[in-house]
């Protein structure tokens, strides 16, 4: 993502409850220890937000069990499954982005369709490639709390703002005109979670390999629509 784009982190909101730790046993560090835990507590969330129960579904005591820990040992790295379903949601989204990010290079030099076409399926891929990640990432966390909201649109803003730079590099190299697409691009932002959000609850009867063409489509439509409105009846 371009640098403009990096500044924003949507994460300021996930907080653990850590102290800091110190010592050795069995060869590795406290803090690799309790990394560790960490990484057992929100793979048992995937798990149970994204292909169990859901997390309005989840208990604590429930969570804990699925990662082989205690509750204690929960609280001591989360205040909340608020707090679990937020970073998780990050790494989702932080996943999908560092993707994107590396397959830049690639597309150098590409005319507009053909590179949209590669990073938007770049993206898909990643966050498509496990059914638990779209639930994560498009059910799930809709409707949670305002700070979930908050975050949420943090993240869609960040992607908002990677289709503006790439819109206006493609209209630098005159391929299509120069003009504002911010709310294009929130558009097919919000096109990107409703069409997901629906396919991931089983209301779409189509693959996603069609789904992700269907988009692609969708977007490239609208960038190259006349720099005009349209006239109403």
């Amino acid at each position: 993502m371009r640098s403009g784009c990096a500044a924003a982190t949507g994460g300021s909101d996930v907080a653990g409850r850590r102290a800091t730790p110190t010592g050795r046993y069995g060869g590795r560090s406290a803090a690799e220890r309790r990394a560790e835990r960490r990484r057992r507590f929100l793979d048992a969330g995937l798990e149970m937000f994204g292909r169990g129960p859901g997390y309005r579904g989840t208990t604590v005591a429930a969570l804990s069990e699925a990662a082989g820990l205690s509750t204690r040992q929960f609280y001591e790295e989360f205040r909340t499954l608020e707090d679990l379903l937020a970073e998780l949601h990050l790494e989702v989204n932080d996943a999908a982005e560092r993707e994107v990010v590396a397959a830049l290079a690639s597309v150098e030099g590409l005319g507009l369709a053909e590179r949209t076409a590669r990073l938007f399926r770049v993206y898909a891929a990643g966050i498509t490639a496990d059914r638990a990640r779209i639930r994560i990432a498009f059910v799930e966390i809709i409707g949670v709390s305002p700070r979930m909201d908050r975050q949420r649109l943090t993240r869609r803003a960040r992607w908002v703002e990677f289709i503006c730079a790439e819109a206006a590099a493609a209209a630098a190299r005159g391929e299509i005109a120069d003009r504002d697409y911010r709310i294009a691009a929130a558009a097919f932002i919000g096109s990107i979670n409703g069409l997901l959000h629906d396919w991931s609850a089983g209301w779409v009867d189509a693959g996603i390999d069609e789904v992700i063409d269907e988009l692609v489509l969708m977007l490239l439509g609208r960038l190259h629509a006349p720099d005009r409105g349209i006239p109403l009846p």
